[in-house]
């Protein structure tokens, strides 16, 4: 893993994580780049398992639109069970 790919992770971690507060409530960077990454995961399987193909463009918004799906997901689920 080379430092740059590592930053281009929290990157988008971070911005997904703050689209998913934007949309479902929550914050701090922490908590942003949390939800992000774990969102990243969540999302990408769900893309993969409905087959869906996320084409926007670019390959750096179809990740950040992924993972930013995948963060409300979690952050949906973590609320049902609290």
């Amino acid at each position: 893993m080379e430092a740059k790919n590592i930053l281009i992770w929290c990157a988008i971690g971070i911005l997904a994580g703050w689209l998913a507060s934007f949309i479902v409530g929550g914050g701090g960077l922490l908590r942003y780049l949390a939800t992000g990454l774990i969102g990243a995961f969540v999302g990408g399987f769900l893309v993969n398992l409905s087959g869906v193909n996320v084409n926007l463009g670019n390959e750096y918004v179809n990740q950040i639109v992924v993972a930013a799906v995948g963060a409300i997901v979690v952050v949906l689920i973590a609320r049902f069970l609290a």
